[in-house]
């Protein structure tokens, strides 16, 4: 899904022109990719932008930039700043695409079906991998990819190699490489070993104490004979 997104020209680059464009209420962007390498400093909307990034496409979002005096562009987002205490977009870099030239784009994996191995045999789906590399034409980026896992029984998975093909694009990411399997829980850890032979060893307290009554015990003794020899 192509979205649309209008920017400006800004002057110049530069931190002094970035916090004039932020006080403004837009965000600062770098366009790559024009004719000879150029890059162009862009402003575009917050809210406008925001809504490309949180959409299910995401980064792999195709945009239609509508540049004003410029004409339109078909960019991705390529990457993007947030300020890490009000989470407010600071910057964002946007790059040029070629429709008829093929990319490389990481996509999220996502699963659909509750396993048997999960309601059946008590066991947990565990994901491995939740994203893959691909190559395609920019107009045929997925949104996801999407894998069944209904049938998978205990310790059984699905790797690369088992994901349904599209025509439209190419897996990257190498083909043994496991998305998601079925595992036991995770029982609880055994005492170490260390612990067990530390506790076996061990001398009991109550021994120590007895050892000092026995003591005491006959210091009493002692006393009670020098009291008779005293009498007598």
């Amino acid at each position: 899904m192509e979205a649309i997104l209008e920017a400006t020209s800004r002057d110049t680059f530069g931190k002094n022109e970035a916090r004039r464009t932020r006080r403004d209420g837009k965000v600062p962007g770098i366009l790559y990719g024009g004719d000879g390498g150029r890059a162009t400093p862009i402003a575009v909307s917050p809210r406008a932008l925001l809504k490309i990034l949180h959409s299910e496409s995401g980064l792999n979002t195709l945009i239609s930039l509508k540049l004003a005096g410029a004409g339109d562009a078909r960019v991705l987002v390529k990457d993007f700043q947030l300020d890490p205490v009000t989470h407010q977009m600071l910057h964002a870099d946007f790059y040029r695409v070629a429709m008829d030239k093929v990319l490389q784009v990481t996509i999220p994996v996502t699963v659909h079906g509750e396993p048997k191995g999960v309601k059946q045999q008590g066991g947990v789906l565990e994901f491995i991998r939740r994203e893959i590399e691909i190559e395609c034409l920019p107009g045929d980026i997925p949104e996801h990819i999407e894998i069944d896992v209904s049938e998978l029984m205990l310790h059984q998975g699905v790797r690369v190699r088992d994901v349904p093909i599209d025509p439209r694009w190419k897996p990257l990411t190498e083909a043994d490489a496991m998305l998601v399997h079925i595992i036991l829980p995770k029982a609880e850890e055994a005492p170490a070993a260390a612990d067990v032979a530390a506790a076996a060893t061990a001398t009991p307290a109550e021994p120590e104490v007895l050892k000092k009554g026995k003591k005491e015990e006959e210091e009493e003794k002692k006393e009670d004979k020098k009291k008779e020899d005293k009498k007598k």
